[in-house]
């Protein structure tokens, strides 16, 4: 079992640009894709967990958001040759926080902060949560990772800032800020490696 690193999209890896119905509004914050490479460089799993509820508000449907990531992980490929390992997305959104199509709109345990979308990552990958980390620039994000007992890193792109100053869901404490992914990425790797130094 090796540790991985679980990361959110919006905000994360590409520019927070709300719900996205056009290909050419998909675009990579600079350096995620590097950031990612490096992982797979250094052997660290890059697993993507993203709520994308688009499906369940009725924006469009499931097939939209699959084709939403394969244009990821080809800007990815192309920018840096770097990869997501594994690609996990929650499409459902309860009807009390807007979901209106059937089969979507309803509770589940894979939308973040639940843990479903990581228990199965690591069921289907041998993956050692407790030694790995979630990145994300939400709340909920960090909350994920806190009810799956791993640690978090807090991005200040995205929604990171306003969560920090208090303005965008809820006060949580992440246990890094990083200033993206690059930074938090090398953060990463420096805590994965510290045991073999010790």
């Amino acid at each position: 079992m090796k540790p991985a690193v679980f990361l959110d999209r919006d905000g994360t890896i590409n520019e927070e640009v709300g719900y996205i119905r056009d290909l050419d509004r998909l675009k990579l914050i600079s350096g995620a894709a590097s950031a990612i490479a490096k992982l797979n460089r250094a052997g660290i799993p890059a697993v993507l967990v993203t709520n994308q509820s688009g499906p369940a508000r009725g924006y469009y449907d499931e097939a939209w958001v699959r084709t939403l990531l394969e244009r990821l992980s080809a800007l990815l490929q192309e920018e840096a040759g770097a990869y997501l390992d594994a690609l996990y997305y929650c499409p459902h959104l309860p009807p009390d926080e807007g979901g209106v199509v059937e089969g979507y709109a309803r509770h589940c345990d894979c939308r973040k902060p639940a843990t479903g979308m990581v228990v199965q990552a690591a069921r289907e990958h041998d993956l050692d949560v407790p030694r790995s980390f979630v990145v994300g620039d939400k709340s909920t994000d960090i909350l994920l990772g806190h009810n799956a007992r791993a640690r978090t890193v807090l991005l200040e792109t995205g929604y990171g800032r306003d969560v920090l100053a208090g303005r965008y869901q809820f006060s949580i404490r992440p246990d890094h800020v990083a200033a993206h992914l690059e930074d938090a990425v090398d953060w990463i790797i420096d805590q994965i490696a510290r045991p073999a130094l010790a």
